[in-house]
């Protein structure tokens, strides 16, 4: 019996060990990922802030560091990769390295897609950009379809009134105030104005006068800071 019972002893002694490490090994992977959400994050408010300076070459060397750290930490398909991306493809179209910003805007859209549905904001936000991208282009015909679709999921996302869907509105009158098709730019920019005026008390200070100057709004999308604390947040998993 004592040989059992010693037996027994032992191996609940390794079980607990084993528990232990276990338990510090977890430990250790929780505050590794914490401590990388809030580099991630430190990363972002430093791209913000060397965008805003004008440091667009030091600022695409900050967001690819924070594009490495989302996508180790989180892997490749989840949407606070999709912000990493977004934001670096937004400052290499800011200086017109066209070639190099699409398939960054292409693959955040498509993880946004997997990730978060259809028919998701952030989705519509995606489409703004990769046809913002074309639109800058002169690439009409591909980018239209896309303001369309973007516009649709504003629209059923956050209801007829809201301002997003009212810059939405603006970028795809832009478009077609640029190729002169003055009477389809028409009433989308009303329409725009009055959601304006509606939720702000007045239109913006950048719209034109005319009905056919468009608002500058969402037409050059620039880095944004962090939306959700993800990586953060899987700590608490």
């Amino acid at each position: 019996m004592k040989q059992f019972e010693t037996i027994r002893k032992g191996k609940q002694v390794r079980t607990a060990v084993t528990l232990f490490l276990c338990l510090f090994l977890l430990l250790g992977v929780t505050t590794t990922v914490h401590a990388q959400g809030i580099e991630w994050e430190t990363l972002n408010e430093e791209v913000m802030a060397l965008y805003q300076k004008g440091q667009y070459d030091r600022a695409v060397v900050v967001a690819v560091k924070a594009l490495d750290i989302a996508e180790k930490a989180l892997g490749p398909d989840h949407p606070d990769v999709a912000q990493s991306l977004n934001n670096l493809a937004a400052l290499y179209h800011h200086q017109g390295q066209y070639a190099l910003a699409e398939p960054l805007y292409k693959r955040a859209l498509a993880i946004r897609e997997k990730a978060l549905g259809p028919d998701h904001p952030d989705v519509a936000l995606s489409l703004n950009n990769l046809a913002g991208l074309y639109d800058t282009q002169g690439q009409y015909a591909l980018a239209e379809p896309l303001y369309k679709r973007a516009l649709e999921i504003f629209e059923k996302a956050l209801g007829p009134d809201h301002p997003d869907v009212a810059l939405s509105l603006n970028n795809l009158a832009g478009l077609y105030n640029t190729q002169g098709q003055y009477a389809l730019a028409k009433p989308l920019l009303k329409r725009a104005l009055e959601i304006f005026e509606k939720a702000l008390g007045s239109r913006p200070s950048r719209c034109g006068r005319e009905p056919e100057q468009p608002c500058g709004a969402l037409q050059h999308p620039r880095p944004v800071r962090a939306g959700r604390a993800a990586l953060q947040a899987r700590a608490g998993d």
